[in-house]
């Protein structure tokens, strides 16, 4: 199928992109890498009047190193990301994910604030952006405003940006000390959705755990927090123990809905064994490998 007709613009500033989308509201689709809305399109399942392409708009491509913070704008390119060393140095969850997101073809035009906006629940990045405890940048015609990760997505396809808004910056904090991180997916083939994911944030310090974040991908309709399998690790020895009883709790806490591919129970378990094999890792990096 194709799309029906729409009018085409490609403004060359954040100022005159903004200036379209105040003027046309909600009947203007903003067209980032495209590998989401023109296959949606031409599904008929959206059907703007106006499509503004943010490709000429360069102001929004760049990855910087700004004081405790990695900022990246949201037009970068996840193929640019993937092969940044400011991205391996100073947020190296962010790094580890990025391989894992579809395929290189993919990643050669899609952009991290399409994936953000676009809010699959099984896609990567919104769960990497959540357990990195990330901010948003949201500009108007009039305002700027933050969001957190965490309260950006509400639901599947579903994010916190109002008409005439735009995502434009990416802030990431840096890496802590006695601080490690993995990520761990699996899926039927390298590329497809994962059935399963997980992001794990461990920081150990004095042979302890001091604070940690569990995020899944693909658990429920949006990233899915594990607060109470994390907080139950606070204060607790690293080893293959707490990390079996974190799992237990976290799979009680998401909530998935199953798939062709899994049923939510085999998501579950799945989401066992990787929490395990995440902390384990995840703590590793920091010197403290634990027993499996």
């Amino acid at each position: 199928m194709k799309p029906p007709a729409f009018e085409y613009v490609a403004p060359v500033s954040l100022n005159e992109a903004l200036s379209l989308l105040a003027a046309h509201g909600p009947q203007a689709k903003v067209l980032a890498g495209g590998q989401s809305l023109i296959p949606i399109m031409n599904f008929r399942l959206a059907s703007p009047d106006m499509l503004v392409d943010l490709n000429l708009v360069r102001e929004l491509s760049y990855i910087r190193h700004e004081g405790d913070a990695l900022h990246i704008g949201a037009m970068t390119r996840q193929r640019a990301i993937e092969r940044e060393p400011l991205v391996s140095d100073h947020a190296p969850l962010l790094y580890e994910a990025m391989p894992e997101i579809a395929h290189p073809q993919i990643r050669n035009r899609g952009t991290i604030g399409g994936s953000l906006v676009h809010a699959d629940p099984a896609a990567e990045l919104p769960a990497i952006m959540v357990a990195l405890e990330a901010t948003f940048t949201l500009r108007s015609q009039q305002a700027e405003r933050a969001v957190s990760a965490l309260d950006f997505f509400q639901g599947i396809f579903t994010v916190d940006i109002q008409p005439g808004e735009l995502l434009t910056d990416i802030s990431v904090p840096v890496k802590k000390p006695n601080t490690g991180h993995a990520f761990i997916e699996i899926a039927r083939r390298h590329g497809d959705y994962a059935m399963m994911g997980v992001a794990a944030c461990v920081e150990i310090e004095a042979g302890v755990v001091r604070s940690a974040r569990l995020v899944f991908l693909n658990a429920g309709d949006r990233p899915m927090v594990a607060a109470r399998a994390a907080a139950g690790m606070a204060g607790q020895p690293p080893d293959g123990a707490l990390w079996t009883m974190a799992a237990e709790t976290a799979a009680e806490e998401i909530e998935p809905i199953g798939n062709l591919h899994a049923s939510p129970e085999y998501q579950r378990h799945l989401a066992k064994v990787l929490t395990v094999r995440a902390l384990s890792m995840a703590s590793s990096r920091v010197g403290f490998a634990g027993s499996l």
